[in-house]
């Protein structure tokens, strides 16, 4: 009985068994089929607004099992995604009837607290990362659900706590090891396949499938002062000012974003506002406490706050703290725009659309950047948007699916009444399924350098389930790939 999987011309062609058996053989992972067990597990991702099914999953257990499954793919012509923890809002870890090269099998974190790196699989999450960091104080600035897979948030660019002062997750790459749409082996650094590692940082999964990364960590923790300030969102107005002008002179080692949503049952929220509007403010301060306590006293102190919980937290604890509020199999729809500043205006559209959200599970973030992401020039990495000071993410999830024309409507109607206040700008990790067009805009001035590069290294587009920059010029595989420095896998 043949395989029925899908091609990159959209055709369904039957693959002989044995041709799977002999790819089988060749791998230290596993080849699932939709018979085998377990392939169902291996379907499910973290956005449950995506529906869609493999024909054929290539389960990696080493760099090997990547090429062999890249040549795979090539050799049949095979439409192709490819998956690391399967966190994207988007749901690109999955096709409907071609290949999945799952990597989240590779997980592996090796720490050299001497050198200050780490060697990080694809597979990785991000409480993987946080977890062998932490064990010598080191860590890498990361993002906030520790659920996430390494692989798609570094590939998009990487903000979290810890980005102001130290920088996006690209900015603290040094190397990455990449298996090419040829079926090679490159490394990417400043000194080898320099054009390659401008793409891989921010470019998304569009040059190659990266097996290996290195980062720089950081000396930090092992505690953060950190926490939420929770006030009514009848209050939000003037504490929102305050906070935008108390923000203007931060200090890199603070950041400070801010949630409204409806109140979860938080134990140290009385009953009564559990389920009512509120204004959440998240701080973490990364240096030194006692400076943080002084530094968060005004904040603290103004207004009428329901809640403050800001108290030293391990940094690992703190950045698994959202992950009850984010976890997988709920139906998620995202917007997002970035902002230079927080007009009087946007904080008017956020309040007003604040008091209509339509789910309890559904909720608008201001994340702030800035300084030592904007310290970074343009045209030195793929994301280009250094100049953003603050990213909202307009976070639509809830349960059920007769509840999706509410909740999308919802979150476009707050996109298009904050877009008057937004550079044009966005974050690429967080554009949803339908936003291709979006493309151009996440790379800016970019974007042009970016299509050159896939002309180079991926120029018939197998690596187009993802936010595609596509090749201005298709070849057809088989021709000769370009010129990288490779080495061979044994």
């Amino acid at each position: 009985m043949p395989l029925n999987i899908r091609t990159a011309d959209g055709l369904d062609i039957g693959l002989d068994i044995s041709i799977v058996e002999r790819l089988t053989a060749t791998l230290r992972g596993s080849v699932l089929t939709p018979d085998s067990p377990g392939f169902a597990d291996a379907c499910v991702i973290w956005n449950a607004m995506i529906e869609r099914r493999p024909g054929l999953i290539i389960r990696c257990a080493s760099t090997n099992d990547v090429v062999q499954a890249v040549r795979f793919a090539r050799d049949h012509h095979l439409l192709v995604s490819v998956r690391g923890g399967g966190h994207n809002i988007a749901g690109n870890a999955l096709s409907d009837g071609g290949l999945l090269i799952d990597l989240s099998p590779m997980k592996d974190v090796r720490v050299d607290a001497d050198a200050r790196t780490a060697r990080v699989a694809p597979g990785a999450t991000l409480a993987d990362v946080d977890a062998a960091t932490q064990q010598y104080n080191l860590a890498l600035p990361v993002g906030i659900n520790s659920t996430t897979g390494i692989s798609g948030l570094t590939l998009g660019g990487g903000f979290g706590w810890l980005s102001r002062r130290l920088g996006l997750t690209i900015d603290n790459l040094l190397a990455a090891e990449v298996v090419t749409a040829a079926g090679d082996v490159v490394t990417a650094s400043e000194a080898t396949n320099s054009d390659l590692f401008f793409g891989i940082r921010g470019g998304g999964g569009n040059f190659g499938i990266v097996t290996s990364f290195e980062f720089r960590v950081h000396p930090v923790g092992p505690e953060l002062l950190s926490g939420l300030i929770v006030h009514p969102l009848d209050d939000a107005q003037t504490v929102l000012r305050f906070y935008r002008d108390f923000l203007a002179t931060a200090p890199d080692e603070l950041a400070g974003w801010f949630v409204m949503r409806k109140a979860p049952p938080l134990p140290f929220l009385a009953p009564e506002w559990h389920g009512k509007e509120v204004l959440v403010l998240a701080l973490c301060w990364s240096g030194d406490v006692e400076d943080g306590q002084r530094a968060l006293q005004p904040i603290r102190t103004f207004g009428r706050p329901l809640a403050d919980v800001i108290a030293p937290h391990p940094l690992a604890a703190w950045q698994q703290i959202l992950d009850p509020l984010l976890t997988p199999g709920m139906r998620n729809y995202w917007k997002s725009h970035d902002f230079t500043g927080v007009t009087d205006g946007l904080i008017d559209v956020l309040i007003e659309h604040a008091r209509t959200i339509p789910d309890p599970n559904t909720e608008l973030v201001l994340v702030q950047l800035g300084g030592a992401v904007s310290r970074v020039a343009e045209e030195a990495t793929a994301y280009t948007h250094r100049d953003a000071q603050f990213v909202l993410n307009v976070h639509g999830r809830w349960a059920e699916a007769a509840n999706d024309d509410a909740c999308v409507g919802w979150v476009r109607s707050l996109f298009h009444a904050a877009a008057p206040f937004a550079t044009g700008g966005v974050y690429v990790n967080f554009l949803s399924q339908d936003e291709g067009e979006r493309v151009s805009a996440a790379y800016g001035s970019n974007y042009a350098r970016l299509v050159e590069l896939k002309n180079k290294y991926d120029p018939s587009n197998m690596f187009r389930i993802n936010q595609n920059i596509r090749p201005s010029r298709y070849v057809m595989p088989g021709l000769p790939s370009p010129a990288v420095s490779t080495k061979t896998i044994d």
